[in-house]
């Protein structure tokens, strides 16, 4: 019920569907050979967030949260080369960094 209105292409990727619209992700299968689905939550890191956010605790969670950790250098990145809020300065490290549930339109 919480994932009800969200939007998701069920067959491919839709680079449409994202903020900035630009590819900013791997395909699903990549992310599948590297290990970083966990089968309890087949969406990924969103769904892990979403239902961590919600209380659920999990074996993944040191992961999860050392892989969110990780996304912070995009945020120096776009600190160092893109002026204050230009929302078209690296759109793609910006569209990653929402991936992760960072909010770049305010970097």
């Amino acid at each position: 019920s919480w994932f009800a209105g969200a939007k998701l292409s069920p067959y491919r990727k839709d680079p449409a569907l994202n903020y900035f619209g630009v590819d900013a992700s791997q395909p699903l299968e990549e992310w599948r050979r590297k290990g970083w689905i966990h089968p309890d939550d087949p969406r990924g890191w969103f769904q892990w967030y979403c239902r961590y956010y919600l209380g659920r605790r999990h074996e993944d969670d040191a992961r999860q949260i050392r892989r969110w950790k990780q996304i912070a250098r995009h945020v120096a990145q776009l600190k160092k080369h893109c002026e204050a809020r230009d929302l078209f300065c690296r759109r793609r490290q910006r569209q990653a960094l929402l991936h992760w549930a960072y909010d770049s339109r305010k970097i």
